[in-house]
């Protein structure tokens, strides 16, 4: 029997509306009943995520924004990394050779240097303002704090988020988190700031084993939490890559995968 559930939400628990089904919603309140955790886990920031888990009446649960750099109960902040202000002033260099509009992250502030569509896409599912100034002054004001951002998001067309995350990949290695959540955009964070270290955390916390729970994602952000949990999940719309460390593929976000794929691995009883 699985005792906790890990869920991506965009391309996974939410259809391409932004919505979740009221099946699924059924389904998760099923498990929750049950006494079965049922955690986001998310590259959203927080005040994105929270509107939908007061919806499946889950915020007695952890939640995971920023892609495991910012995690939350209650009010309370649990875990955090960031990158340290010195990395970020070496990064903000290196963007300004490439074409794309980079949001930074902390905690439950964000931050761009202009107001373009690409900033404006992002407001739409975010109840706090954009804050927009220079990105140089606020590095010098983090360094003087000694704190960073949680994350970087680099937004930009396809072929430019690939030649930008082969260009930091040789300079940084593994000394930072690179990845692209979707073809348009790209991730940066601190290594400990991963989804597959925040659903580690969180079972350490929960004591439980990973062989005891189920994580489902789309994307290239979700593969090393999918290929951690006991039983991994895979969305009939991921990439093949993301399909291939699955331990099951499910149907599509838009045709109820993540209820079909929780009936089939915890089937309700009688």
């Amino acid at each position: 029997m699985y005792k906790a559930v890990f869920l991506d939400m965009d391309g996974t628990l939410l259809k391409s509306d932004h919505t979740i089904s009221e099946a699924t919603k059924r389904t998760i309140s099923r498990l929750t009943h049950q006494g079965i955790p049922v955690i986001l886990v998310s590259a959203r920031p927080l005040d994105a995520i929270l509107p939908y888990v007061r919806d499946l009446g889950t915020a007695h649960y952890p939640v995971v924004s920023l892609n495991g750099g910012y995690i939350v109960l209650g009010e309370e902040p649990i875990f955090q990394a960031v990158i340290d202000a010195e990395t970020t002033a070496g990064l903000v260099r290196e963007l300004k050779q490439f074409s794309n509009t980079t949001a930074y992250y902390l905690r439950r502030e964000w931050f761009a240097e202009v107001d373009d569509e690409w900033v404006k896409h992002e407001q739409r599912i975010s109840d706090v303002r954009v804050r927009i100034q220079p990105i140089e002054g606020l590095v010098e004001d983090w360094a003087g704090r000694g704190t960073g951002p949680n994350k970087l998001m680099v937004m930009s067309d396809p072929p430019s988020i690939g030649l930008i995350q082969g260009h930091l990949k040789s300079i940084y290695g593994d000394g930072l988190n690179i990845y692209p959540s979707k073809p348009t955009y790209l991730e940066i964070m601190n290594p400990e700031g991963s989804k597959s270290n925040a659903v580690r955390f969180l079972i350490g916390r929960m004591g439980l084993d990973r062989s005891e729970i189920i994580a489902m994602g789309d994307n290239y952000n979700d593969k090393e939490m999918i290929r951690f949990a006991g039983m991994g999940v895979a969305m009939g719309n991921a990439p093949d890559e993301i399909k291939q460390a699955a331990d099951y593929v499910t149907e599509t976000n838009n045709e109820d995968g993540v209820r079909k794929a929780l009936e089939k691995l915890i089937p309700g009883e009688g």
